[in-house]
C-alpha cells in the first residue's frame, strides 16, 4: 500500500464513523460486527503481502519504462489527465478480466463475499491481488507514463473507489453519465441476475457505457454472490475459491477440462 493511501487512514475512519451514525439514525441494518470484523482482516492482509511485492512491480515497471515508447512529462498537467484516462482503462480490463476469467475470480471473489455493502466492505481487499492484478498496468510505463506516476494514481484510485461502497448516497443527477458513483457500484455488487458482470470502472463509467458492459440501478440490490460462503474467517474468506478451482484441476479428466477449471468464466464449471 502506497503513503498516500496510509495518509488517507484517518479519513476512512472518519468516514466509517459517519456512515454508521448514519445507519443507526437511519435506521437501516447495513453493519454487522463480525462482517466489518472480516472486511478489517481482509485489508490487513491485503497491507502485510503487498507491501513487499510493490517492490517487484516497481521494478518491473522500471525495467519496461526503460523502453518507453514516448517522453511523457511528469510535470506538465495534461501528461497526469492521460494518466488518469490510461490507469482507468487498465483499471477497466483488470476488472473485467477478473471476473470473466475462473483463475483471476479466484483472487477478487473475496471482495464481493460480503452480503453487506458499506466503507468497511471498500476494505474487505484480496490477498492475492498483488499477484494477479499488476499485470494490467505495464502498457502504461511502457508508452512513457514513470512508473512512481503510475503506482500514484494506483493510489489515487483506490481512494476515489473508496467512497463509493456505500448506500448513503444516493444518485448524482449529470455525473452518473461520467462517473463510478455509489449507485453504479452498488449495481457491481449486486448477484441479481440483471446486475452480474456490470459497471466494472473504476473512475469513469465510460468504459462500461463504451463496451456494453453498463447497467443501471433499477431493481433493490442483492449483495453478496450467487452461492454465498457464510464463513466470517479471513483465511477461507480469501483461499476458499483457490481451493475449490485446485481440486477441480485435480479432478479433471482431460487436459481441456483442467483448462476450463482454470480458464472459463465463474459459474461455468462444477463448482464455482
Amino acid at each position: 500500500m502506497d503513503d498516500i493511501i496510509l495518509w488517507f487512514i484517518p479519513v476512512f475512519v472518519a468516514s466509517l464513523a459517519a456512515e454508521l451514525l448514519w445507519a443507526r439514525r437511519s435506521r437501516r441494518d447495513i453493519y454487522e460486527t463480525k462482517d466489518t470484523l472480516a472486511c478489517l482482516a481482509m485489508g490487513l492482509g491485503n497491507v502485510v503481502i503487498a507491501a513487499p511485492l510493490k517492490f517487484f512491480w516497481l521494478w518491473l515497471y522500471a525495467l519496461v519504462y526503460r523502453h518507453r515508447l514516448f517522453e511523457l512529462p511528469t510535470s506538465a498537467w495534461w501528461s497526469w489527465l492521460l494518466l488518469l484516462a490510461g490507469d482507468d482503462f487498465c483499471y477497466y480490463w483488470f476488472h473485467r478480466c477478473h471476473h470473466r476469467i475462473r483463475l483471476l475470480w479466484c483472487t477478487h471473489v473475496n471482495h464481493h463475499s460480503s452480503q453487506r455493502y458499506n466503507l468497511a466492505v471498500a476494505l474487505r481487499q484480496p490477498w492475492t491481488e498483488a499477484i494477479t492484478g499488476y499485470w494490467f498496468w505495464l502498457p502504461l510505463p511502457l508508452l512513457g507514463f514513470h512508473p512512481a506516476a503510475v503506482l500514484l494514481q494506483q493510489s489515487i484510485s483506490l481512494i476515489y473507489q473508496f467512497f463509493v461502497h456505500t448506500e448513503a448516497v444516493g444518485r448524482l443527477g449529470p455525473l452518473e453519465w461520467l462517473l463510478n458513483t455509489p449507485s453504479h457500484h452498488r449495481v457491481h455488487h449486486g448477484s441479481n441476475p440483471r446486475y452480474l458482470d456490470k459497471n466494472y470502472g473504476g473512475i469513469f463509467i465510460l468504459w462500461d457505457r463504451l463496451f456494453g458492459t453498463f447497467e443501471p440501478e433499477a431493481e433493490p440490490v442483492r449483495y453478496g454472490l450467487t452461492r454465498n460462503i457464510d464463513t466470517f474467517n479471513p483465511f477461507r474468506i480469501a483461499f476458499h475459491e483457490w481451493i475449490a478451482m485446485f481440486r477441480e484441476v485435480a479432478q479433471a479428466r482431460s487436459l481441456g477440462a483442467a483448462w476450463r477449471a482454470v480458464a472459463a468464466p465463474p459459474g461455468t464449471t462444477a463448482s464455482s
